[in-house]
């Protein structure tokens, strides 16, 4: 399984909201390509970045950030979003370094965007599913829409999306926990990847998801609780890469 460390960016440095308000955050480095090369040093494959201002204003804020971070870093796959509402964006990362690009509330507002990305950068787009009580969230999770998550993931799968990154954003950032159940759920209800978001706190999260991992759970990113050292990096990774083997 792999431990995706998230560096969410406001304002050009990294920082950690609670439930995704922008008013309470913390801010834990002023550099953070830094911060990436840390996570990589300690064994993270992937990285998972969010530009949280390009989230609120619809369009691309920290852009340079995220191109350095690629640069740095070539061997590493780097998954974005926030505020990628059109295919120039899409395009735009790409051809920075960056692996995958994550749809979110254009996802859900306007379907046929995913599907014609889908057919633009085949391979390269993830969808990123927010919910809250078993319906997506949207508007930096201002809003509940009507859409069942399993449903409307069905929907993206048949589209062609990479994968589906799904966050309990009742948990997100607030160290209560990762929402194993209904991750499993998800995953179980369609054939592409799922990596889980929001709430992991400790190795306790981590075994629960490696003990379901064949279910279709490709991954967990992890955020606060590799900032505030309640978990490792190295120790996470080594104990997640011994239960694939053993398993």
């Amino acid at each position: 399984m792999l431990l995706i460390p998230a560096i969410d960016l406001k304002g050009g440095k990294c920082v950690r909201l609670r439930q995704g308000r922008m008013e309470d955050e913390t801010v834990f480095s002023d550099d953070p390509v830094a911060v990436a090369t840390r996570w990589i040093e300690a064994g993270a494959r992937r990285i998972h970045i969010v530009d949280l201002d390009g989230a609120v204003s619809g369009e691309p804020k920290n852009a340079a950030i995220i191109e350095r971070i690629a640069t740095a870093n070539p061997e590493v796959p780097i998954q974005i979003g926030g505020g990628i509402r059109d295919a120039d964006t899409v395009q735009a990362y790409l051809e920075a370094g960056v692996q995958y690009t994550i749809i979110g509330t254009k996802a859900v507002s306007a379907p046929h965007f995913v599907n014609d990305l889908c057919l633009q950068f085949p391979g390269h787009i993830i969808v990123g599913l927010d919910a809250k009580d078993g319906k997506v969230a949207i508007d930096g999770w201002s809003k509940l829409s009507r859409h069942d998550v399993i449903d409307i993931a069905q929907h993206f799968e048949s589209d062609g999306v990479a994968a589906i990154v799904y966050t309990d954003i009742s948990r997100d950032g607030m160290m209560s926990g990762v929402n194993v159940e209904a991750t499993v759920k998800l995953a179980q209800s369609i054939h592409i990847p799922v990596i889980a978001s929001g709430g992991v706190t400790n190795m306790d999260d981590i075994k629960a998801l490696c003990a379901v991992e064949e279910e279709g759970i490709e991954g967990v990113i992890i955020g606060r609780a590799l900032y505030e050292g309640t978990i490792s990096l190295e120790e996470a990774q080594k104990y997640s890469d011994e239960f694939s083997v053993q398993s």
